[in-house]
């Protein structure tokens, strides 16, 4: 298997950090997640081990010992001359609704006037992409999106905010996001998502992977006060597409 190169160092003493090329790829992205389901399969297969995948890297977390990094370290790099392909695991294109409502969208109008576009231009870019989640973090079920049309990309906020509130969908950079609770942020807020990404409740607290696919499309605000209620009571499931291979 033809894989991009890699590099492995510490990240405290219960932890290593393994790092591709710094680069916003897919290819990359799916090479990660070869070698975390094969980690995860053939070598860290209890509990004690957790792996957490990103754009560029792979997180190796045991929080029960300190590793040896040399041996470890080694091991990895023998690990991944010998990765053979496999078969891919399912992936999801999910369509999440989203209000731009000026309500939520406190910082719409801003983003328009600043790119020199309408509201409705601004939304209309907004769900005319399909977004990679390239990582989940900084909140639990804080997807990192990859894919914004370039015509989209905005600076972070020079002042983030103290509080922004949960299902509040934003865009900074490159990537959009949704905040899954309550949080201080500082990326430009245009809508908000009734649905909740995060539940610690549940089994499967994020029902969204790595590697998924996100499309939004807009709904009225009392849609999504609607979708907020059966979102709440447990009957509202979102729209679910299986990738193909």
């Amino acid at each position: 298997m033809n894989s991009p190169k890699i590099n492995i160092k510490p990240f405290g003493v219960h932890s290593v950090l393994i790092e591709w090329p710094n680069e916003v790829s897919e290819i990359i992205l799916e090479k990660i997640l070869h070698f975390e389901r094969f980690l995860t399969k053939e070598v860290f297969t209890n509990k004690e081990w957790e792996l957490v995948p990103s754009y560029n890297s792979l997180l190796i977390i045991n929080r029960t010992k300190q590793l040896d990094f040399q041996k470890l370290s080694s091991d990895i790099h023998k690990w991944y001359l010998q990765l053979k392909e496999s078969p891919k695991p399912d992936r999801y294109l999910w369509r999440l609704p989203v209000s731009y409502d000026l309500e939520f969208g406190l910082d719409l109008e801003e983003v328009a006037n600043q790119l020199h576009k309408t509201k409705e231009e601004i939304i209309a870019l907004h769900t005319g992409a399909t977004y990679t989640v390239f990582g989940i973090g900084f909140l639990p079920g804080f997807m990192y999106l990859g894919g914004i049309d370039k015509k989209l990309e905005m600076p972070r906020k020079a002042t983030p905010r103290s509080r922004v509130v949960k299902g509040a969908v934003g865009i900074a950079g490159k990537q959009a996001g949704i905040y899954p609770q309550e949080s201080p942020g500082g990326w430009n807020i245009i809508g908000n998502c009734a649905v909740s990404i995060f539940n610690a409740s549940k089994e499967n607290p994020c029902f969204v992977s790595v590697g998924d696919k996100i499309e939004f499309y807009k709904i009225s605000k009392a849609e999504h006060d609607l979708c907020k209620i059966e979102a709440e009571v447990g009957i509202y499931k979102p729209e679910k597409i299986k990738i193909d291979a």
